[in-house]
């Protein structure tokens, strides 16, 4: 059986044990549930199918539904759209036309350049595929860490959030965000589940550690395009930021993540004072003195 539909029959196997009957609108049969979820005959039921159509999907059986059926199968499973997105990636039904296998090298635009030193006062990131970070300003740098500093391999969002005991300590909800990461990262490979790098990371990631292993195994997706960050920083305090997601046209394996705080707020304070810091202060290091917020 090819990867992809070893992935499509895992993410309906669990997506279907995380269903709920009483909200799919099911009547009560009277059987006694012995696992949680919905049985897959459920499922079919919901989604105009048979249960023998199902079931072949669920085991990964090179099926290709139709468009209705795919959408059928999102509401039965009460996917929410990355969900739903992920379920068509890996069916291989999208309204695009199939894309290409970009290059396994990103470059950065020159105009992304330009537009991270023009939002010098907020924090600004650029990541690729498989979430690879290609770019920062220096506001990026001074909140989260100077990527440019580490070796290539480990210039990646999810392997530093899970690797990097700093990254530990800096968010207040790390394990939320941490969360989040892989979520975003299983979201990814169902786009192109063969390519190598994206499965080097993953496996390596589940062998160091066990958060990152427990989580790529519920099979959970999600598409970041906005939210909030809460972080202990080693030399602003606590601080909250939110954050919005742009992917530039014609790239959509770039994204640039803008970091903001409301203002007036004490984290928008605590940003002022981090940009002030690095403009005229010391590279961070575990002997530096804090600066005494305002």
């Amino acid at each position: 059986m090819a990867k992809t539909n070893r992935e499509l029959a895992d993410f309906l196997r669990r997506a279907r044990s995380q269903g709920d009957p009483s909200r799919a609108g099911l009547p009560p049969d009277g059987r006694v549930r012995r696992v949680p979820g919905l049985r897959r005959e459920e499922v079919a039921l919901l989604a105009g199918v048979s249960t023998d159509y199902y079931a072949r999907l669920e085991q990964g059986r090179p099926i290709v539904p139709s468009p209705a059926v795919v959408e059928a199968l999102g509401r039965a499973l009460g996917l929410d759209s990355a969900g739903r997105a992920h379920l068509q990636d890996l069916i291989g039904v999208t309204a695009a036309p199939a894309r290409r296998r970009p290059p396994s090298v990103q470059r950065v635009r020159p105009g992304l350049y330009q537009l991270l030193d023009a939002l010098d006062g907020e924090p600004a990131l650029v990541l690729g595929r498989r979430t690879d970070v290609l770019a920062a300003n220096r506001m990026a740098k001074a909140l989260f860490t100077d990527f440019e500093q580490l070796p290539p391999r480990q210039r990646n969002y999810a392997r530093w959030m899970f690797l990097d005991d700093d990254a530990r300590s800096l968010f207040v909800d790390w394990a939320d965000q941490a969360r989040a990461a892989v979520e975003s990262l299983r979201f990814e490979v169902g786009r192109d589940p063969d390519d190598q790098a994206t499965i080097a990371l993953v496996d390596d990631l589940r062998a160091r550690s066990p958060e990152f292993d427990q989580w790529w195994e519920q099979h959970r997706v999600h598409q970041r395009t906005h939210g909030s960050k809460r972080l202990r920083h080693p030399l602003v305090g606590e601080l909250t930021v939110e954050y919005e997601t742009l992917s530039p046209p014609g790239d959509p394996d770039t994204t640039l993540y803008v970091y903001t705080a409301e203002a007036g707020s004490p984290s928008k304070r605590a940003l002022d004072l981090l940009a002030s810091w690095s403009l005229t202060g010391p590279r961070p290091g575990p002997d530096r003195p804090r600066p005494k917020p305002s």
